[in-house]
């Protein structure tokens, strides 16, 4: 597959913004400046960069409780994002969203979701509301492999099958279920088997390698495009983080978390763009360097916002 360059180095900037912001705010959470609780997304970069690589901004995604790496490859501003952590005024959601529950509908972000497969549901209404509009938009829903055992993730894969509505559902795989490992929970070793009940394709890919995930996710996004829709790509991954920070992590073992660790999905790729004369190693350096001042930049911009007025605690509700 040809991938043309501009994609091939915008994806390795998605990557390298995402470990980036998450890294800071890590820093940021455990300093006590981000209130309530984050759920990071450090080791999963390539799903979100791979899969959001292949929309336009007029589609529609909708993300979990782990989103900031969807929101960011979608195309959101890291100073409102980080604004909307700090629970600041200028935040996306005028701090009242925080990070589990950031939304943009301009950006076609149709918000994270502290609800476990809370998202899967909404971006199959907006892939039937694409298709009765004939509008040629395509819904992903990214989840986890938590998620896939909700009935929601049942009753949504079987309303898009039976309504061919153009929605790609992507279950990052990262083999917990907060501290409960999968295979306790689940007899089928490969969560994309299940899309085979509701007649559509089910993909198994790398999700730590940012080039099969794009090309899944192109293939699939395409199907949707024409009419031919819904697939099931399930992204096999690795958080490197427990399931929010603070949380001790006394239930993977530490060589499980060291080997996917060294299987991160940045460097390799660098590496190959670098190898294939796509981009040279001074330029990659520059790439990084810009991402890191950009989020020192939405750092120092989250800092000196404000926060929201006691009295706008009941702006924006619709009953």
């Amino acid at each position: 597959m040809e991938i043309p360059r501009e994609t091939l180095i915008r994806m390795l900037e998605l990557m390298l913004k995402i470990r980036h912001f998450e890294n800071r705010v890590k820093e940021l959470f455990a300093a006590g400046e981000i209130p309530g609780f984050v759920h990071l997304y450090l080791g999963q970069e390539a799903i979100a960069a791979g899969v959001c690589a292949t929309l336009n901004q007029d589609d529609y995604i909708t993300s979990t409780h782990r989103g900031h790496g969807h929101i960011i490859a979608k195309g959101a501003d890291m100073k409102y994002m980080m604004a909307e952590l700090y629970g600041k005024a200028t935040g996306y959601n005028k701090g009242k969203g925080g990070s589990q529950h950031i939304a943009w509908p301009g950006l076609g972000i149709l918000g994270a979701n502290g609800i476990v497969s809370g998202g899967i549901p909404i971006a199959t209404g907006a892939a039937m509301s694409a298709k009765l509009r004939k509008s040629g938009q395509v819904a992903v829903a990214f989840f986890g492999d938590g998620a896939s055992n909700e009935g929601a993730f049942h009753e949504s894969l079987n309303i898009a099958a039976a309504f061919d509505l153009p929605v790609v559902y992507v279950c990052e795989n990262n083999l917990y279920g907060v501290g409960t490992r999968q295979s306790r929970v689940r007899k089928i070793e490969d969560i994309a088997d299940r899309a085979s009940g509701y007649g559509m394709p089910g993909l198994v890919v790398d999700g730590n390698n940012v080039l099969a995930v794009y090309e899944a996710s192109l293939e699939a996004v395409k199907r949707a495009r024409m009419g031919e829709g819904p697939t099931l790509i399930e992204c096999k991954t690795y958080r490197w983080r427990t399931h929010f920070e603070g949380e001790p992590d006394t239930y993977r073992p530490p060589e499980e978390v060291e080997a996917w660790m060294r299987r991160e999905p940045i460097a390799p790729y660098r590496r190959h763009l670098i190898e294939q004369g796509i981009i040279s190693a001074s330029e990659a350096e520059a790439l990084e360097q810009r991402v890191i001042a950009q989020v020192e930049e939405a750092v120092e911009f989250a800092r000196n916002s404000p926060f929201p007025a006691p009295e706008s605690a009941l702006e924006d509700l619709w009953a």
